[in-house]
């Protein structure tokens, strides 16, 4: 029996097999001529586009947005992240005026001006991003309190132009929309993604949450919230510092206590979140928790 050198075979002189990407460039670089390899059946199954998305693959597809961000965050060194949530629709106060002259209605002029009236947000939501980045904090190599937003306008723009401001690297987890949504240009781009699942954005969101900053907002904002208090109401997770930024909103459009009062939650889970006005309010709360040095 003849025996094959590794000289003759130097890629797999530490392994048995080819890696895939090898392979690929095996394939790629023979014509396919017949008809036999010219059939789509005939492509590698990773390399199928049209067969990675069909309803069937489903499962693999979660599995793909569950790993591809888990392994570039784990090899960019983030161990925790100090998340923002907040509304697309708070102009900064460099677009205020733009936003008022929009409204041609007086309905409208009234929704333009309280839109308006949060533009400080955007302001608080920048200081508190610039806080946590400058705290630069590193256990063990490992990077705690990376600034993560959505990754798109507004709140999540302050957020991620907060810690650029600082000369930190900022996290976006974009969702794929029917309107078109790109990230922020303040968003580091090696680590901007992007996905199609919800369920495994928010997923995202608080695996490496070490404090979570929540800015008036809409629906979606509304949805992560209260997914949160649940999970940490239910013991499915740690509790962590949740701020609840402008009192005046969430007064108003959420009635806490009444839903105790109710019965249906405990006065008890009153104390899961705090309500703050400012950046500096709040990295105090979150200070406080970890009993982090602040440098005051």
């Amino acid at each position: 029996m003849t025996q094959t050198s590794n000289d003759e075979h130097p890629n797999l002189s530490h392994r048995r097999f080819y890696k895939a990407e090898q392979e690929v460039g095996f394939v790629e670089s023979h014509p396919r001529t017949s008809p036999q390899q010219q059939d789509p059946a005939y492509r590698l199954a990773f390399r199928d586009t049209d067969f990675l998305l069909r309803e069937e693959l489903r499962p693999i597809r979660f599995q793909l947005e569950l790993l591809k961000p888990e392994m570039l965050l784990d090899e960019a060194g983030i161990a925790s992240t100090l998340v923002m949530y907040g509304s697309a629709r708070i102009p900064s106060p460099d677009h205020v005026e733009q936003t008022l002259a929009r409204a041609d209605t007086s309905e409208k002029r009234a929704v333009a001006e309280r839109l308006a009236a949060k533009a400080r947000h955007y302001d608080e939501a920048r200081r508190l991003a610039f806080m946590a980045a400058s705290a630069n904090i590193v256990e063990e190599g490992q990077r705690h309190f990376v600034v993560c937003s959505g990754g798109g306008p507004s709140i999540m723009e302050a957020a991620n132009r907060g810690a650029t401001d600082a000369g930190a690297e900022t996290i976006g987890l974009n969702i794929t929309l029917r309107h078109e949504q790109e990230p922020n240009p303040y968003v580091t781009p090696h680590l901007s993604f992007q996905f199609h699942y919800f369920a495994l954005r928010k997923m995202h969101f608080l695996l490496r949450a070490r404090a979570v900053a929540v800015f008036p907002g809409g629906f979606g904002t509304f949805d992560e919230l209260f997914e949160l208090l649940t999970l940490i109401q239910t013991g499915k997770m740690k509790p962590i510092p949740i701020l609840l930024f402008g009192s005046d909103y969430w007064d108003r459009v959420v009635n806490f206590r009444a839903i105790a009062e109710e019965g249906l939650i405990g006065f008890d889970d009153l104390d899961l979140f705090h309500r703050v006005e400012t950046a500096q309010e709040g990295w105090e709360k979150i200070a406080d928790f970890y009993a982090l040095e602040t440098g005051d």
